[in-house]
């Protein structure tokens, strides 16, 4: 650890003094809060007949689904990436690379590094089911280590849509998040009162891509005025309130299971608000948070986060799928108390630091992933855009499905990230 905090001083004290390090400390907090939620909300329990009971917090205590209005900070990484994304490919367009030279570099950096959560899970399924093990067990333990994926595949898309995106924004500004909005209103009328859930999905473009384009937003300065700020949060928060409370959409801002209806599967109207509330909260902070992040400790941590963030968020539910397993491999030690209890709420600190320990050596394994070693030249911009449909089609049905279930592995859903790496040179044949 030592040395993992002197490499993250020295990679900080080569930062620019133009860099805004409020954005990297906007991404390794809410990636953070991600992991954090993740843990708290998972409540597995030893039941009295020694059954384990996949339990979930917000499920068994209705109440803390308010909670979730601090916790889904999802909008936040959005929010961020939007600004990323923008001084990138602005940059890009500046020195002359291609949109394929530029989308290949960033895919490499989000797909190698669940590339190999993947082939891992993949191995174990096989392992397990090869042994005889229940495949339904199989089939919970890779859906809940595969959590992280559904984000991972729609971040990639709105990624690879950002330069049109920017277009939007050079062109219309405020008018195309409005236009987003609007879309994502008329999305939720149809969806919900005809009960067809398949074009709610369109709202994974609408929402996160409206969410998206307030980073552009914020990088062209027009969300540095803290009254502007406070505004749109203001704003975000009154179209929170009136959607749980008069059009009845669930309090939750993630899905809660047995739950009639969700906001996020397929994603709801609340989430939009919840992006203009989270952002302009945050944004409303910058200039303090800026000057905190002159300070040498804060920064080198700001620092070391993000160094290691996509290893942290794809295998934090892994690590905790292996303490349970160890749980139950020792009669269910630590799972004996009913969630909600006064001991199980005294106990959470103990359970998060299991869990930070377990997640440990992952990190240290898998960690490189985050830094592709080697130039692979970058493929045809087509190439690369149907990379991007496979990646995406791969991860959102491994979320959904898992890695295995009662008929054996899901090859055909496997093969989809891997043929999409192939097809856009993500990674090399023979590498």
């Amino acid at each position: 650890m030592h040395t993992l905090w002197e490499k993250a001083r020295a990679t900080g004290q080569k930062a620019g003094a133009d860099r805004n390090r409020y954005v990297d400390a906007l991404r390794a907090y809410s990636i953070l809060v991600v992991v954090l939620g993740h843990w708290l909300m998972a409540a597995p329990e030893i039941t009295p007949s020694g059954d384990l009971k996949a339990g979930h917090i917000l499920a068994d205590l209705p109440w803390t689904q308010w909670l979730t209005w601090v916790f889904q900070v999802m909008p936040i990484f959005f929010v961020v990436g939007g600004y990323s994304n923008a001084a990138s490919w602005r940059s890009s367009r500046e020195r002359g690379t291609p949109y394929g030279e530029w989308l290949h570099a960033r895919l490499r950096r989000l797909v190698l590094p669940v590339l190999a959560l993947l082939a891992v899970w993949t191995v174990i399924a096989a392992i397990l089911i090869g042994v005889g093990f229940d495949r339904e067990l199989v089939k919970i333990g890779s859906q809940t280590a595969l959590v992280p994926v559904w984000f991972l595949a729609v971040y990639v898309a709105v990624a690879a849509l950002a330069p049109v995106a920017l277009i939007l924004w050079d062109r219309f500004g405020w008018a195309s998040v409005t236009a987003m909005g609007a879309a994502a209103v008329v999305t939720d009328l149809v969806s919900i009162s005809t009960g067809n859930d398949p074009i709610g999905f369109l709202n994974y473009l609408f929402i996160w891509g409206g969410v998206h384009q307030l980073g552009f937003a914020w990088r062209d300065g027009r969300l540095a005025d803290r009254k502007r700020s406070l505004s749109l949060a203001g704003a975000g928060l009154v179209a929170l309130i009136v959607l749980v409370t008069l059009f009845d959409y669930p309090v939750s801002m993630v899905g809660v299971p047995g739950a009639e209806s969700n906001n996020t599967l397929p994603p709801r109207l609340p989430l939009f608000a919840l992006g203009l509330l989270q952002a302009g909260v945050l944004l409303a902070l910058e200039h303090p948070a800026r000057r905190k992040l002159e300070s040498g400790r804060l920064w080198t941590g700001t620092v070391l986060v993000n160094g290691l963030i996509m290893t942290l968020y794809l295998w934090h539910l892994t690590a905790m799928v292996a303490v349970l397993a160890v749980s139950l491999a020792f009669d269910g030690l630590g799972l004996r108390t009913p969630a909600g209890t006064g001991l199980w709420w005294a106990t959470r600190p103990l359970w998060i630091v299991f869990m930070a320990v377990a997640v440990t050596p992952f990190i240290v394994v898998f960690g490189r992933f985050e830094r592709p070693r080697g130039e692979i030249p970058a493929p045809p911009a087509w190439r690369a855009i149907a990379a991007v449909v496979l990646v995406c089609a791969g991860l959102g049905t491994l979320a959904y499905f898992g890695v295995g279930d009662e008929s054996g592995l899901n090859w055909e859903y496997l093969a989809l990230p891997f043929a999409g790496a192939l097809t856009g040179r993500i990674i090399a044949r023979g590498s």
